[in-house]
């Protein structure tokens, strides 16, 4: 098939994450997939198997980009394009308007997020062939909105390279990594990762260390992420947080991280104290590689994890909850081999990213089809 992918990101999030695994795949399967994202993204380097001349860039600025939007629908025209996929909502009404000038296409539009949709987007989701939500708890927003009927809304959980991560494990040394990162060997280590944004609940987990040091004198906790914030007030307030709860000596602000999976191996207990998730790619992640994972009781957690077999959940926002299940968890290693070894058996069983192309592949040949009849 002949496929146009569509993303006006300049970060590298889960849903980028998301495109960039589904374009590399789809070309290793055959297809003619080309991509449309702004200059200097992030996701240009992440393409590694699609074709260099099939990447455009545009200015993509915002919903109402009229100069993008015409140059997409020629992308579709002169590539005869079958299937336009867009992910982010700005973007939505661009891919709508390439497809309404090449009625050959067929509108697909990924929703990974569960924030409400203005008025603008949703007029345009309706006019999509399909819209694919990245779980449950999205298909049953968007259900609830009325954005769509419900036969034209699909679930493709999203995939991680679940082999990747489980080889990250089978060849990870605990020594080696404390070493580089200058920690005693009897060292605890806590950790999470995402963007340094409110939402996902650092500052919650730092006032639960604090908690928990009152306890174990050992663990160091890791936050890695990066802020995306304009003044990078987010990483400020959270440097002084730090400072407040005098946990300089024992919380390490590691920003980017090239290779995660090393990350999550170290760690004896991964933390998600997101206040919402719509799948908590993170999660996913340190559940393949066989960490033990303490998460809050998001849309996406609830989801991915079986509470107290593959996973432990805690209320959102509650502080003192979290705290107390770290605690217990931290001087149980048992306990936390148990949760990892199940942790990464669902992730194997349920996660991979072979999967995630084979249904939106299908997905795609369904509509394909349909235009044909």
């Amino acid at each position: 098939m002949r496929i146009l992918q569509i993303s006006s990101a300049q970060s590298l999030g889960g849903g980028e994450r998301h495109l960039a695994d589904l374009a590399n795949g789809l070309t290793r399967n055959g297809h003619d997939v080309h991509v449309a994202v702004r200059a200097g993204s992030p996701l240009i380097a992440e393409l590694k198997d699609v074709p260099k001349n099939d990447i455009t860039t545009l200015p993509l600025r915002n919903s109402l980009d009229a100069p993008s939007a015409r140059k997409l629908s020629g992308i579709v025209r002169d590539n005869r394009i079958e299937i336009v996929h867009a992910h982010m909502a700005r973007d939505y009404p661009l891919a709508a308007y390439a497809v309404r000038t090449n009625q050959a296409a067929r509108l697909i539009i990924t929703r990974h997020v569960l924030f409400p949709l203005s008025r603008l987007h949703r007029v345009t989701l309706a006019q999509a062939a399909r819209i694919i939500a990245v779980s449950r708890a999205v298909a049953a927003q968007l259900t609830a909105d009325r954005v769509a009927p419900p036969e034209k809304i699909s679930v493709v959980l999203n995939g991680i390279d679940t082999e990747r991560f489980q080889a990250a494990r089978q060849r990870f040394s605990r020594q080696q990594f404390l070493a580089a990162w200058q920690l005693p060997e009897a060292s605890l280590l806590v950790g999470t990762v995402g963007e340094l944004t409110p939402l996902k609940g650092q500052e919650e987990l730092l006032r639960a260390a604090r908690l928990v040091l009152q306890q174990h004198k050992m663990p160091t906790l890791s936050i890695a992420g990066i802020d995306h914030s304009r003044t990078t007030e987010n990483r400020k307030r959270l440097e002084r947080l730090i400072g407040e709860l005098q946990l300089a000596e024992r919380v390490r602000l590691v920003g980017w991280l090239e290779d995660l999976a090393q990350l999550y191996c170290a760690l004896d207990v991964f933390v998600s104290a997101s206040h919402t998730e719509s799948f908590g790619l993170a999660i996913a992640e340190a559940m393949a590689t066989g960490t033990a994972v303490v998460a809050t009781e998001t849309e996406g957690a609830r989801e991915l994890i079986r509470a107290g077999d593959s996973g432990l959940l805690v209320p959102i926002g509650d502080v003192g909850n979290l705290a107390a299940t770290l605690s217990t968890l931290l001087t149980d290693k048992r306990e936390q081999t148990r949760l990892g070894v199940a942790a990464q058996q669902a992730a194997l069983a349920n996660f991979g990213i072979e999967r995630m192309i084979a249904e939106t592949e299908e997905i795609y040949r369904t509509e394909v089809r349909k235009r044909l009849v």
